[in-house]
C-alpha cells in the first residue's frame, strides 16, 4: 500500500452521501424484542425460503421461514418439557447443519442463552464453557457425542444431552422429541437488553472471555445485512464461517434473517474448486468469506468459472491484503468490501455498497458507531497518528455492543474507559476519515479468520514433558493470512528435531481445538522476558515480521 493510495481524496457526492446516510441512522430498538418472532413473520409466507444447503457428499435441503419457525418451536417445546428455563444456559455444538439455525432460534424463542460452540473445540474447551456458564443442556451432533459424552462427570450443571441425529444411549434424540412436540410455542417476550447469547473469545493470557450479548445485538444485524452484506429481496447469500463463531452471526443467520433474505450453506471443508462450483450453481448474488479464502481463490485458474448473479463480496475476519483487492477486481469486476468488527460488537467499521472503497482500509465508521482513534488519554488522535479504535458509549451506548465479559467485572472494566468501549486494536486514521488497521494490542493470531490465543496454545505445549516453557506468536504466512509460530525451550535430554515437531503439534492437536496447533516449532534457548520474568511476544513477533515477507 503507497502513501498515494491512501492520499487519494473521496468524490464528493460519495462522500456526502455516506455522511448523510450516517447522520440520519437511527437505531430504533424496540424496548421487547425476540428475533424467534421476526422469524415468524416471514413464515406468514409459506413460499419465502430461507435456506438453501448442500453438503460434501451432496446431499440438499431447502428450507422456507415456515419450516424453520415450525422446527424452533418444536425445539423450543422439547427443552421446556425437560426443564429448561429462560435464562438457562444452553451449548449450542453443532456443524453446518440447518438443525443449528432450528436450533439456535429455538433456545432464543424459549429465552435461554445460547452458547455457540464450533464443532471442532475439544474436551478442555467445552468443560470450560459448560463450568463457567452453569450451562444445564448441550445439544450435540452424532460426531463429537463421545468426546462430549466422556465430560458428563466433569461438567455437574449440564443435566441435559441432546444429541441431532440418531438416537443414542444416554442422549436424548432431537429429532425423535421434535417429532411428538407442539409447534405452537410463541416466542418469549424478552426485553432488548436481556441476556440471549454468548460467545467465548480467545483471550491472550486468560481463559477465553465470555461475551454476553443482548436480544438488542440480534435486532442490530439488520443493520449489518442492509448497509453492509447489502441485502435486498430475491437474495441468496452465503458467508462461509463456521457456526461457533460471531461471523456466523453476522452473516449466516441475524444479519440475512432479520432481512428475511435466504441463505445458502455448505457442509464440508474449503475447497476452492468447489467453492467457486456452487458459487455459480447457486446463483449466489452476495458473498462474505475470510481473506484466506479469497487469497486462495485468485491463485486458481478461474476459465470456466462464471458467477453471473454475484454483484456484492464482502470479507472480514481478518485485515484484507489491497493485492487481493485488487485482483479480485480484475478478475471478476467486484470489489471486496472489508469490514471491521469485533465478538463483541458488530460492525464497527466498513467499505459500505456504492462507497468508493481504498484498498487495505477498513473503511468509515459503520451507521450507529461513533468510532475513534484516541490516545492513552482518551483524546482523538491527529490524521495518521498511531492510536487505539474507540467506540463512544455515552450518552447513548449502541445497543450493538456487548453488555458485559460475564461474571468478570475486572475484565469488563477494564475495556470500558471514561465515555469509550475500547476495542483494543491499533489504527490510524486519514484525512478523509477512512480507518487502517495497524494491529492489535494484545497478542491474539488470527490465521485464516480463526481467533486463537497464544495462551491455549502455550499451555497445551506446557503439558508435554519434553517442554520447559513455550512462547507462540503470528508469523506472516501468504495462504491463511498469519500461522501459529511456537517457540519452544526444551527440558534437558529432550532431543529436537522433526519428530520432536510432529510429536508437538499431533499433542496441541489432541489438547486443543485443530486448527490452533502450531505449524512452525522454532526450538530457543531462552525466550526474551521483561525484567519482571512475563515472555516479550512483541520482541517475537517483530522478528518474524521482519524475515518473512508481507503476505500477498
Amino acid at each position: 500500500m503507497t502513501d498515494s493510495t491512501k492520499s487519494d481524496p473521496l468524490a464528493p457526492d460519495a462522500l456526502e452521501q455516506y455522511r448523510r446516510k450516517y447522520r440520519d441512522f437511527r437505531w430504533e430498538t424496540p424496548e421487547y424484542f425476540n428475533f424467534a418472532a421476526t422469524i415468524d413473520k416471514f413464515a406468514e409466507d409459506p413460499h419465502r425460503v430461507a435456506i438453501l444447503w448442500e453438503d460434501s457428499e451432496g446431499r440438499r435441503a431447502r428450507l422456507t421461514f415456515a419450516d424453520i419457525a415450525a422446527q424452533s418451536k418444536r425445539i423450543a417445546t422439547v427443552l421446556a418439557g425437560h426443564g429448561i428455563r429462560r435464562g438457562d444456559a444452553v451449548l449450542l455444538v453443532l456443524p453446518r447443519i440447518t438443525l443449528w439455525q432450528a436450533a439456535y432460534i429455538g433456545a432464543l424463542r424459549l429465552g435461554a442463552i445460547v452458547i455457540p460452540c464450533t464443532s471442532m473445540l475439544r474436551e478442555k474447551d467445552l468443560v470450560y464453557r459448560a463450568n463457567h456458564s452453569g450451562a444445564r443442556a448441550v445439544i450435540a451432533c452424532v460426531e463429537n457425542a463421545t468426546m462430549i459424552a466422556e465430560l458428563r462427570k466433569q461438567c455437574p450443571s449440564v443435566e441435559h444431552y441432546f444429541i441431532a441425529g440418531a438416537a443414542r444411549t444416554g442422549w436424548i434424540s432431537l429429532q425423535e422429541y421434535m417429532a411428538h412436540s407442539s409447534a405452537a410455542f410463541r416466542a418469549a417476550n424478552t426485553k432488548a437488553s436481556e441476556p440471549a447469547i454468548c460467545y467465548y473469545t480467545s483471550g491472550t493470557t486468560r481463559e477465553p472471555k465470555a461475551v454476553l450479548h443482548s436480544h438488542s445485538y440480534t435486532y442490530s444485524h439488520k443493520s449489518t445485512g442492509l448497509n453492509w452484506l447489502d441485502l435486498r429481496p430475491g437474495d441468496i447469500h452465503w458467508t462461509t464461517s463456521d457456526t461457533g463463531w460471531a461471523k456466523a452471526a453476522y452473516g449466516v443467520l441475524f444479519g440475512p434473517w432479520m432481512n428475511g433474505v435466504t441463505t445458502f450453506m455448505y457442509n464440508g471443508r474449503f475447497d476452492v474448486t468447489k467453492e467457486l462450483e456452487l458459487l455459480g450453481r447457486y446463483g449466489i448474488t452476495t458473498f462474505c468469506a475470510p481473506p484466506t479464502e479469497y487469497r486462495m481463490i485468485i491463485k486458481e485458474d478461474l476459465a470456466g468459472f462464471e458467477f453471473p448473479k454475484l454483484r456484492h463480496c464482502t470479507g472480514a475476519g481478518e485485515p484484507l491484503n489491497p493485492e487481493v483487492i485488487e485482483i479480485w477486481r480484475e478478475k471478476f469486476g467486484l470489489t471486496i468490501h472489508d469490514g471491521y468488527g469485533q465478538t463483541e460488537t458488530t460492525i464497527l467499521a466498513a467499505n459500505m455498497p456504492g462507497m468508493p472503497v481504498k484498498p487495505g482500509s477498513m473503511g468509515l465508521p459503520f451507521p450507529g458507531h461513533d468510532v475513534r482513534v484516541i490516545d492513552n488519554d482518551l483524546a482523538e488522535t491527529k490524521t495518521d497518528e498511531l492510536g487505539e479504535l474507540a467506540v463512544r458509549v455515552a450518552p447513548e451506548r449502541p445497543p450493538s455492543l456487548f453488555l458485559e465479559y460475564w461474571k468478570n467485572a475486572e475484565e469488563t472494566a477494564g475495556v470500558f474507559k471514561g465515555d469509550w468501549y475500547l476495542t483494543g486494536d491499533q489504527a490510524t486514521r486519514d484525512a478523509d476519515g477512512y480507518l487502517w488497521f495497524v494491529g492489535r494490542a494484545d497478542d491474539v493470531i488470527i490465521s485464516a479468520g480463526y481467533r486463537i490465543g497464544p495462551f491455549e496454545v502455550e499451555s497445551a505445549l506446557l503439558e508435554h514433558p519434553a517442554v520447559m516453557e513455550s512462547a507462540v506468536v503470528a508469523t506472516p504466512d501468504a495462504d491463511r493470512g498469519s500461522i501459529v509460530k511456537a517457540f519452544v525451550k526444551l527440558r534437558p535430554g529432550a532431543e529436537p528435531g522433526d519428530r520432536l515437531v510432529a510429536e508437538l503439534q499431533e499433542h496441541c492437536k489432541r489438547i486443543t481445538a485443530p486448527y490452533k496447533y502450531p505449524r512452525e516449532i522454532e526450538f530457543i534457548d531462552e525466550l526474551p522476558k521483561t525484567v519482571s520474568g512475563k515472555i516479550r511476544r512483541v520482541e517475537l513477533r517483530k522478528q518474524e515480521e521482519s524475515r518473512k515477507r508481507p503476505p500477498l
